[in-house]
């Protein structure tokens, strides 16, 4: 008999998290940024085994979420890529067009939208700051630590919001 999920949210992040964006990084290291190839390589993301496999396992239990700083017009590519990966892609919410908060304080309204529909089980995110605001928020969150969170994905995230 399968196993019965429940109504509680997983809510995951992708980069960093099921997809190692280290490989595009080297477009963010340069003056000016080259947004458009960062973007561009992100269908060829290597999978993160560890991310993957968590992503799994909450899957079986819960329902799956992914919230990610990556623009809307990303999102059939985000949505080939976790496919292709093995993942659930139905829940994907995406940062919205000309949204360049923070990735702690878009996540963290993405995350009180979501918390009022259905309780939230965990979130998983690679970014420390995104961690730390939404434990500060009360939220059950663990730091995906198994890539070194870079510097210049750090400044996308929290200074550009842009990823």
């Amino acid at each position: 008999m399968p196993e019965q999920r429940d109504a509680a949210l997983a809510v995951f992040d992708i980069d960093g998290v099921v997809a190692d964006v280290r490989h595009r990084l080297r477009h963010l290291d340069k003056r000016p940024k080259d947004w458009a190839r960062f973007f561009a390589a992100a269908d060829r993301d290597p999978v993160l085994p560890e991310g993957v496999e968590l992503a799994l396992r909450h899957a079986a239990e819960h329902v799956l979420v992914w919230l990610t700083g990556r623009p809307e017009h990303l999102r059939p590519v985000t949505d080939a890529w976790l496919r292709r990966a093995g993942l659930p892609a139905e829940l994907l919410f995406m940062r919205p067009a000309n949204d360049r908060r923070p990735a702690r304080d878009f996540k963290a309204g993405q995350l009180a939208r979501l918390a009022r529909e259905s309780p939230i089980a965990v979130v998983v995110d690679d970014d420390p700051e995104v961690v730390a605001r939404l434990r500060s928020l009360g939220h059950p969150v663990l730091l995906a630590d198994w890539v070194p969170h870079s510097s210049t994905l750090h400044t996308a995230q929290e200074r550009e919001g842009r990823t």
